[in-house]
Formats: C-alpha cells, sequence, structure tokens
C-alpha cells in the first residue's frame, strides 16, 4: 500500500514538473508582454522569481500594439478568414465526404486515394505552383486568395467519411422509403448527428488557418491584408526589436486558439475518437 502511494506522488511530481516545462513559455511570454524592453532583459539571468513576475507591470505594450501598429487589423483578418474557412470546409468536405461514404462509382477507391495522399504532401511542395493559380485569377491581396485553397482539406474530409461510415444505412433506407431525398437526408439526419466531427473539423481548419504563415505571406502581402502570424514581423525593425510588443502580438496570437479550443475540447475528442483514430 505505501509503496502504491510513493508511486503516486512520484507520478504526481513528475506530471507537475512536465506541466511547468510545457507552460513555462506561455508564462515568460505573458510575463515578457508586461514589461518593458529594459526590464526584460535586466531579470533574463540569472533565474530568479522576477524572471517570470514582472516588478513593475504595465499594459503599455498592448496599448502600442493597437495605438501604433494597427494590430487590429490583422487580428481582424485572421479572424475573417479562418472563420469562412471553416464554413466553406464544413460544407465542401461533408458534402464530399457523404458522396464518398454513401455511394460506389467509378475510380472512387482513386479518387479517395488521392484525396488521403494529399494531406500527406508538405504544403511547400505546392505553394509556388499555387501562387500561380492565384496570380492568373488576380487573388493575389485578396480574401478569395487566402481562404479558397485551404477549404478543401484531405484529412478533415477523412475524418467526415470515417464518421459517416459508422452510421446506420438503415437510417438512409428509411428516410428513401418516406421520399426524402439525398440533400435532405443530408441536412436533417446526418448534420445532427455529426456534432463531434463537425466541431474537430472546425478547429483543425481554424488552426491551420489562424497558425498559416508561408501562404499569407506569399499571396497577401499588402499590409491591409496581412494576417496575424505576418504582422508579428512587423515589430523587428533593421537595427532593433520591440520586444515588449512582439510578446504582447504572440499572446493574442496564442491565447484566443486556446480560449477556442477549451469549450470545445470534449466534441474534439468525441469527434477523433469517432472515427477510429488513435493516440
Amino acid at each position: 500500500m505505501m509503496k502504491k502511494r510513493i508511486t503516486k506522488v512520484f507520478q504526481y511530481i513528475a506530471l507537475i514538473l512536465l506541466a511547468i516545462v510545457a507552460l513555462y513559455p506561455l508564462l515568460w511570454a505573458i510575463a515578457s508582454s508586461l514589461r518593458t524592453d529594459d526590464e526584460i532583459f535586466q531579470y533574463i539571468m540569472p533565474f530568479t522569481i522576477h524572471t517570470i513576475v514582472p516588478v513593475n507591470p504595465t499594459f503599455e505594450s498592448f496599448i502600442s500594439l493597437f495605438r501604433d501598429f494597427n494590430f487590429q487589423r490583422p487580428v481582424m483578418n485572421s479572424l475573417v478568414v479562418s472563420l469562412v474557412s471553416i464554413v466553406g470546409s464544413c460544407i465542401v468536405n461533408g458534402i464530399a465526404a457523404f458522396g464518398f461514404a454513401t455511394f460506389e462509382f467509378k475510380g472512387k477507391r482513386w479518387i479517395y486515394g488521392l484525396v488521403l495522399v494529399s494531406f500527406m504532401v508538405p504544403f511547400e511542395a505546392i505553394a509556388v505552383s499555387l501562387y500561380s493559380i492565384a496570380a492568373d485569377l488576380n487573388w493575389v491581396n485578396t480574401f478569395q486568395g487566402l481562404v479558397v485553397p485551404g477549404i478543401a482539406d484531405g484529412l478533415v474530409l477523412f475524418l467526415f467519411v470515417q464518421f459517416f461510415k459508422e452510421i446506420p444505412v438503415t437510417y438512409y433506407e428509411a428516410a428513401r422509403l418516406d421520399g426524402a431525398k439525398w440533400s435532405t437526408i443530408f441536412v436533417r439526419i446526418l448534420l445532427p448527428l455529426s456534432t463531434p466531427v463537425l466541431v474537430t473539423g472546425a478547429l483543425m481548419v481554424f488552426m491551420n488557418q489562424w497558425n498559416s504563415f508561408l501562404w499569407p505571406l506569399l499571396v497577401a502581402h499588402g499590409r491591409d491584408m496581412r494576417t496575424i502570424q505576418v504582422s508579428l514581423s512587423d515589430f523587428k525593425q533593421e537595427h532593433s526589436t520591440n520586444w515588449s510588443a512582439m510578446y504582447a502580438a504572440s499572446v493574442i496570437s496564442a491565447l484566443l486558439p486556446i480560449l477556442l479550443f477549451l469549450p470545445f475540447q470534449k466534441y474534439y475528442v468525441q469527434g477523433v475518437t469517432a472515427t477510429g483514430i488513435k493516440g
């Protein structure tokens, strides 16, 4: 009995240490965002309590973000791109997954195989050709250029397909006998049952778009179209860096996804487990 208690104590200690290691970068960024640049360098070494607890906390860096750097614009751009991408991705991938999971057609396995391969290809491998297409369509420095390439997502489609395959065929057959169209079955039967996978797919799309850097840097380099990740580079000048403002921007960039993820964590776990993905 004593041995089990000692083992459990060591397990808790190990978990606490791992949590500290995982949270330290975020705590450091939050603390640095509430300091001046001079205080950041003053307490960076050696490690003391003031390394993560500001001596004279100030919100000047956050005020400077919106007063001097117009940071509300990239935040709104990222929110618009992410939210529109969520809606478009859930509609497009959901309908495509319904077709793959429900119907039989020629070349289905080959097409579905290509879909699975698509999310294994690094984005860097297709970035140049994708930019050429966007330029030909006059989508450079537009919301279309930021949103459309991220709508069709092979991984999200795969999650939908796996989930739809678990729904009993009798649901479809009963609805068809009652005269329901396939569109009615999809909207009134499948979607209400698909809340976990919808939330999972939405969170994946949101995280991809919110954290995207290379594609917005290529296709939306205009200052009015910049997203939040690209705008983080604004605080680094040729001969100096506004560290406190950069940390403040980084905190905003990190906390918004965290605040969005936490309320939907339960549905995210349900969606992943329901599709048969383990790990």
